[in-house]
């Protein structure tokens, strides 16, 4: 019967074997999909994780900076009554009495008051005088040559800085030593160490 098929130009049917789907393990399955599971609650876990720790970030700093507009116009004060104080000339405050004296203690004791607030909320003057050049805390008004001063050293300051829980409030405007010997280079790690030993 092939024959007569072959002869008559028709091709013999074949049979195509079927493919048999691969048969799945149900606990390898589950054990797969408990895995994918487990993987998205980690990363969910560590989501919320860093979540609430930059929240707690946002809240702190939050805290921290909320008064530093009122900071800043307290500072303004501030100086007012330090500029009234270095108004009256020293002869003038030791003779004083009466109304006199008392204003004069009046206006040191608004003063003081002023400052210790601002330090229990956090406002700290940046130290400036004798210390290096910092363009992130001091402001350069004038340089001032001395030989004697390494330069770059800030050597007089003309307004007192502050600043709020790291962040400059106001920077200290400064006068900056020029011409004297550079400023000695903090030593770096492994200087200074004698390698002969």
């Amino acid at each position: 019967m092939s024959d007569e098929n072959a002869a008559q130009g028709e091709t013999p049917e074949t049979e195509t074997p079927e493919v048999a789907a691969p048969e799945v393990d149900p606990v390898e399955a589950l054990t797969q999909e408990n895995a994918e599971l487990k993987d998205r609650v980690l990363r969910t876990i560590a989501e919320m994780e860093n979540l609430r720790k930059r929240t707690e970030r946002d809240v702190a700093d939050t805290r921290s900076y909320a008064i530093a507009g009122f900071a800043r116009d307290m500072l303004t004060a501030t100086d007012a009554l330090s500029q009234a104080l270095i108004m009256i000339p020293a002869e003038t405050r030791a003779s004083a009495d009466g109304t006199l004296k008392s204003l004069i203690e009046g206006i040191e004791l608004a003063q003081r008051e002023m400052q210790r607030l601002l330090g229990k909320h956090g406002v700290k003057q940046i130290e400036a005088a004798g210390q290096k050049f910092d363009p992130h805390k001091h402001q350069a008004m004038f340089e001032v040559p001395n030989p004697n001063v390494p330069d770059g050293t800030v050597v007089q300051v003309v307004q007192e800085g502050f600043e709020i829980g790291g962040r400059v409030l106001r920077p200290a405007m400064v006068g900056v030593s020029k011409g004297g010997a550079a400023a000695p280079a903090a030593p770096s790690e492994g200087e200074g160490i004698d390698k002969s030993a």
